[in-house]
């Protein structure tokens, strides 16, 4: 897989083209990749993803821009996974927030891009104020492919239309089942295995700390999790016990398990929440109640085992 960083100025082999966010690859960005690869494949093209970052809504309003559920990099992973042959990484700046809409479909898509065929969502709007939409793609002549909300079945645990939004949702309010159903997995982080402070050794219970590329998460708290697929127990939070500078930090107590996990790219997945994140009087207190932590995990782990 290819991943451009920048518009190229040079014209492009001939690709088909999904455009969006991309953020937490849910069920109908899957669902959208996977028609991308078929008409790829069909109409002989190569298959293409544009995306952006930062966020749009990190750009213009990063005080309430919505937490993110992945990384650039987790992005990318994906993209490879689902058989993706380019990613274009567009760098969302006062640059490219003033391309008009005509400019994007003319400038990018077809003089740089060579886009034969262009998938968004059916509400996907783009160009500077939002003032595009899939009619202008339609107008411009496009091959369109303008995906309609992917639901839930009425027959699962809800039925509600798939978006990140909803995800976002769900994960604030601890309903890690749910945010399942949308994803079409476990939620997770991945992220680099980096040096601490070693207090979660110095406690008894030696951590994982997994570097965090946000410091807006989607979620907070305490968690039974699988470290790629070691049962573990998890703390995603700024450690209020602590004394120091609130800092975000994703800390993973592998159970039974000792070896030097650090400089390694490692997968979070969440499948439990235990508890909010707390803060304890003393260090004795918060011991005792990461021990009664593991117990829960413990108790989770068995209680999926045996289901």
């Amino acid at each position: 897989m290819q991943v451009f960083r920048h518009i190229p100025t040079s014209l492009q082999a001939a690709c088909a083209i999904a455009i969006g966010n991309f953020d937490g690859m849910h069920l109908g960005h899957q669902a959208l990749l996977k028609k991308l690869t078929e008409t790829a494949k069909a109409l002989n093209l190569t298959s293409a993803v544009m995306t952006f970052e930062p966020h749009p809504r990190e750009f213009f309003t990063p005080e309430s821009a919505p937490a993110r559920l992945c990384s650039i990099r987790e992005k990318l992973e994906y993209f490879e996974s689902a058989g993706i042959d380019r990613v274009y990484v567009c760098r969302f700046n006062q640059r490219f927030a003033k391309v008009t809409a005509a400019e994007f479909m003319q400038n990018i898509l077809r003089e740089a891009l060579n886009a034969q065929a262009v998938l968004v969502g059916e509400d996907f709007r783009f160009g500077a104020k939002r003032t595009g939409s899939v009619a202008d793609f339609v107008a411009a002549k496009f091959n369109l492919i303008s995906l309609p909300q992917v639901d839930l079945e009425t027959n699962s645990a809800i039925a509600s239309r798939v978006s990140s939004t909803r995800v976002r949702q769900s994960l604030a309010a601890g309903n890690l089942q749910e945010a399942a159903l949308l994803l079409g997995r476990p939620y997770s982080i991945s992220g680099k295995v980096v040096h601490g402070a070693k207090r979660g050794r110095q406690l008894g219970f030696p951590t994982a700390n997994v570097h965090m590329r946000h410091e807006r998460p989607a979620l907070t708290g305490v968690y039974a999790v699988k470290l790629d697929g070691r049962n573990s127990v998890a703390n995603l939070g700024v450690r209020p016990t602590i004394a120091g500078v609130p800092k975000l930090m994703l800390e993973v107590h592998v159970l039974d398990f000792d070896a030097d996990l650090y400089g390694q790219h490692v997968r979070v997945e969440f499948l439990h929440k235990i508890r909010d994140e707390m803060k304890f009087e003393s260090l004795d207190a918060l011991k005792a109640q990461i021990a009664a932590d593991v117990l829960v995990a413990r108790e989770f782990f068995k209680s999926v085992v045996s289901a």
